[in-house]
């Protein structure tokens, strides 16, 4: 890094994206034994999500080490989650393993289409995309409300474990499954959608061959 040029480490962003990590490190070594603390520490780790991408736009500080850094903490936080709740319960583990890989294939995939294509952030889908994707990146209030809904849900079935007979709990869940639902479909077409995207700039690069 030469002299005079920014340290993108330092952007308050990124900062903020590093308390995100560690909150996200301590929710995982809380899972087994302290559930009220790890879903605290997960929750505190979500909302500094929407601080931190609030900051990238008032100072002016977005990068691709940030964008990276929160992508990856909220993959591996919901991964490590979903993979705690399968050892919790069993039965669902497949539901809950299948939930894993769409997540994690369906980001990476279209994260790294975004990469190639020369895009700003990986929340452009571009005019040609999937008119339901392109509502959820472009509307904040939306993506944020579907984001929190899902994880939310998996909260709730986690703190379910411990805390049975929590009406409040079961009721949450319940009204919280269809927005996972719908966001477990989105990820779905994300997934088809950035397969076909990468598959067009495979079609560009051999015309030029």
């Amino acid at each position: 890094m030469a002299s005079g040029d920014p340290n993108v480490f330092l952007f308050v962003p990124n900062i903020i994206g590093y308390v995100r990590v560690l909150l996200s490190a301590m929710f995982v070594l809380l899972l087994p034994r302290s559930p009220l603390g790890a879903a605290l520490c997960y929750v505190l780790s979500a909302a500094m999500d929407a601080v931190d991408g609030m900051a990238a736009r008032w100072l002016n500080q977005g990068s691709r080490l940030g964008a990276m850094l929160d992508m990856l903490t909220d993959r591996c936080s919901l991964l490590c989650l979903q993979l705690n709740l399968a050892l919790l319960y069993p039965a669902a583990a497949p539901l809950l393993q299948l939930s894993v890989c769409l997540d994690v294939a369906s980001h990476w995939l279209h994260m790294h289409t975004a990469v190639l294509e020369g895009a700003e952030s990986h929340k452009n889908v571009g005019q040609e995309g999937n008119r339901l994707l392109q509502l959820y990146y472009g509307n904040k209030a939306l993506l944020f409300t579907l984001c929190a809904a899902n994880e939310g849900f998996f909260c709730c079935l986690y703190l379910e474990y411990f805390y049975g007979g929590s009406w409040a709990l079961i009721a949450m869940r319940v009204a919280l499954l269809p927005l996972a639902v719908l966001k477990a479909v989105l990820n779905g077409l994300q997934l088809i959608q950035a397969a076909k995207r990468l598959a067009a700039i495979d079609v560009r690069e051999r015309k030029k061959c």
